[in-house]
């Protein structure tokens, strides 16, 4: 198929729309439950104060901000795709700003900006006199207009992750895992429901041992996805990817649009795997071991909980009844040692070794060795 059929191909599969739409009337559809902005999404933007306040700064004085990015449900109801703290931050400014819990959010105080100092301690309503908008101001907020795009429901269905995960990835400031939770929420909420809980676990966290940084950018839920994904996976697979991002991404899709797709027995599988990793080592298990101090040391490394981890994981049948008394967890600790030590796993692991070689080589490492 020539490049010119390509594109007619798949114009035909995007429905797109698009007007400017006042702010009142954007409150307006909220309010009624037409348009969805996700509050789930909150914990995932972490706009400042400042920011907000710059976001009205521009709005009254006309400066133009970005297109608003929603999809239309088959019920009508726009899912807002792209926008998100646009939006959110306009809604909790007038007040009108849902928690996850359909609460009503307080409404945000703004501070002075570069044009508008005067904006310093100004609310949109229901404040001290002197620091709120007087109803004039308040109807040209209200007035102002917002150029909105939207993806037609008959559309195909996969357009609007496909939209999401490209308008959020160019330039953004959110992790890539950040990103999938957000895909997840738009997919399926329960999925990554119970994907946060698996990384939330005690033991798995003790045995990560991330720093801050990491969890807040949700990097151990993408290690409970690379989990999940590389357990199962024929490792022959990873060769073909050339970015193990969206591979995993697309792998996340799939797996939580998958009906048969057996939580129970990954939750199993996951809380066995992690709990005898803890019980043997604790905060040690994806650290490297030192063979002349003889002991592990540093932070965590990918490569380790590959090659521990996942490969254990892989191992599950073989563990699945074993008691981890001193004496198995000595033993087995040993065994981890003697994956660090090992020439193979040391040649493909190393500095500058890309994910295609490393993956497909080590784990097997890990799967010969650690065995009951």
């Amino acid at each position: 198929m020539s490049l010119i059929s390509e594109i007619d191909e798949r114009k035909k599969e995007i429905s797109t729309d698009g007007y400017p739409m006042s702010i009142g009337e954007i409150i307006s559809l909220y309010k009624e439950g037409a348009i969805d902005v996700h509050p789930e999404f909150q914990r995932f933007f972490r706009w400042s104060i400042y920011q907000k306040s710059k976001l009205i700064e521009s709005i009254l004085l006309g400066i133009p901000i970005p297109s608003i990015f929603v999809s239309q449900r088959k019920n009508g109801v726009w899912d807002v795709v792209d926008g998100q703290q646009r939006l959110s931050t306009i809604l909790e400014f007038v007040g009108e700003l849902k928690d996850i819990s359909g609460e009503k959010m307080a409404a945000s105080t703004l501070i002075g900006t570069s044009y508008l100092p005067s904006l310093e301690g100004m609310k949109f309503k229901d404040g001290d006199v002197g620091h709120i908008f007087d109803l004039d101001l308040q109807f040209i907020f209200k007035r102002e207009k917002l150029d909105l795009k939207i993806v037609k429901r008959e559309s195909d269905e996969n357009v609007k992750y496909e939209l999401f995960q490209r308008l959020n990835t160019l330039g953004s400031k959110l992790s890539d895992q950040e990103v999938r939770n957000c895909l997840l929420v738009m997919i399926n909420p329960e999925f990554y429901d119970w994907l946060v809980a698996l990384a939330n676990s005690p033991s798995f966290l003790e045995t990560i041992s991330l720093a801050d940084r990491l969890i807040d950018e949700q990097y151990h839920v993408e290690l409970v996805l690379r989990f999940l994904i590389l357990r199962t996976l024929q490792l022959d697979e990873i060769k073909s990817t050339q970015d193990l991002g969206v591979f995993i991404t697309d792998r996340m899709k799939a797996m939580c649009q998958n009906s048969a797709y057996n939580k129970a027995q990954e939750q199993l599988i996951f809380d066995r795997t992690f709990d005898i990793l803890d019980k043997s080592l604790g905060s040690d298990s994806f650290k490297r071991y030192n063979s002349q101090k003889q002991k592990f040391e540093g932070s965590f490394l990918i490569s380790g909980f590959e090659a521990v981890g996942i490969a254990l994981g892989r191992n599950y049948d073989q563990w699945r009844d074993v008691t981890i008394d001193r004496n198995i967890g000595e033993q087995f600790v040993e065994k981890v040692k003697n994956i660090w030590i090992n020439a193979e796993f040391q040649s493909n692991s190393g500095t500058g070794v890309n994910v295609v070689r490393r993956v497909p080589n080590i784990i097997p490492i890990g799967q010969r060795l650690l065995v009951p």
